[in-house]
């Protein structure tokens, strides 16, 4: 269970061996038992005993700014990456292994978005004509991607950059046929955003970095050594080569969200510059969707597994796959 505190005067502290939550309508008792991170936006307050509490347990906390992005993360020691593995992850970033890895990472990005797509179709012939012209121009990009090589990344990287984008602006164009009139967009707007789908979008992957940075540190991985985002300093760049296996769960949450009149005029506002943010509501009704679709169970080689355990599963493989460029 994730622990969020993002209304605006919550308090988290300590009591004996519990965690106090306190809000408007009274105090809460939580025991830590059960808790897997605890998520504090701004405006929210946690007392250094309720942090040591949660460090005793084990228990992740993370800091997020009010566009959901994590900017602060309190760990556990026991989450210390083994030199093995920093050794192994910097030597597999100048390998050709690497190259074949990131590759595999976009093609498998543009099919989940193809896949998305197809649940789409039978909306109409117009639109299938439209969906099934997209999904192809997506497949010419997985074709081109899978024959593009190099020595290392860098080699090639802004090649992918390229291709990785105009499919990612086709997948967006296309999948506004999912949506209501008045939550369709012309283009991907961030920092901040222009329009209530894009809002929704950027606080879901800002959820989805977080947890991604989690899972990374807890397998002994340095989130801030990337493979194909390396220029940005001191950033989690990592977390940005991995998510991209896993925004189309963001995207299928709030396409939901948006394409069933889920969404009010309550959830979000639009500032005098035009941007749009999300009210508490939003993020509230967000958060929740997002981890129950996290929890929910798909089967993965004849087993059901939470989304959750399947990203933590493939971060412990990475981990694995790193230790053996120690050498």
């Amino acid at each position: 269970m994730e622990l969020i505190l993002n209304t605006y005067g919550v308090a988290l502290s300590r009591d004996n061996e519990a965690f106090i939550v306190k809000t408007a309508e009274g105090k809460h008792r939580l025991p830590p038992a059960g808790i897997t991170s605890i998520q504090v936006s701004r405006g929210a307050q946690i007392t250094s005993d309720a942090v040591i509490l949660a460090v005793e347990n084990e228990i992740e906390i993370v800091f997020t700014d009010k566009g959901g992005n994590p900017v602060a993360r309190v760990w556990s020691p026991r989450y210390g990456s083994i030199s093995t593995i920093r050794k192994g992850q910097l030597n597999f970033t100048f390998t050709h292994d690497a190259v074949e890895w990131i590759k595999d990472i976009i093609r498998r990005k543009i099919e989940n978005q193809q896949a998305l797509m197809l649940t789409l179709i039978g909306r109409g012939d117009e639109q299938t004509e439209i969906i099934n012209k997209a999904i192809n121009r997506l497949e010419d990009y997985r074709t081109k991607i899978a024959q593009a090589d190099g020595d290392i990344v860098r080699d090639i990287a802004p090649t992918l950059r390229g291709w990785e984008g105009q499919a990612s602006k086709i997948y967006f164009s296309t999948m506004n046929i999912a949506l209501p009139e008045k939550f369709r967009f012309t283009e991907r707007s961030q920092h901040p955003a222009r329009d209530v789908a894009n809002a929704f979008l950027n606080y879901g992957y800002g959820l989805l970095y977080g947890k991604i940075e989690g899972a990374l540190i807890k397998a002994g991985i340095d989130p801030y050594v990337g493979i194909m985002h390396r220029d940005d300093y001191n950033r989690p760049v990592l977390v940005y080569d991995v998510i991209e296996l896993y925004r189309v769960w963001i995207d299928y949450v709030v396409y939901s969200l948006l394409s069933q009149n889920a969404v009010s005029d309550e959830f979000y506002s639009v500032k005098d510059d035009g941007s749009c943010w999300l009210e508490p509501l939003g993020r509230r009704i967000l958060i929740q969707s997002v981890n129950d679709y996290m929890e929910d169970k798909t089967q993965v080689a004849g087993e059901m597994r939470s989304r959750t355990t399947q990203l933590y599963d493939y971060v412990r493989r990475l981990a694995q796959r790193f230790k053996r460029y120690e050498k």
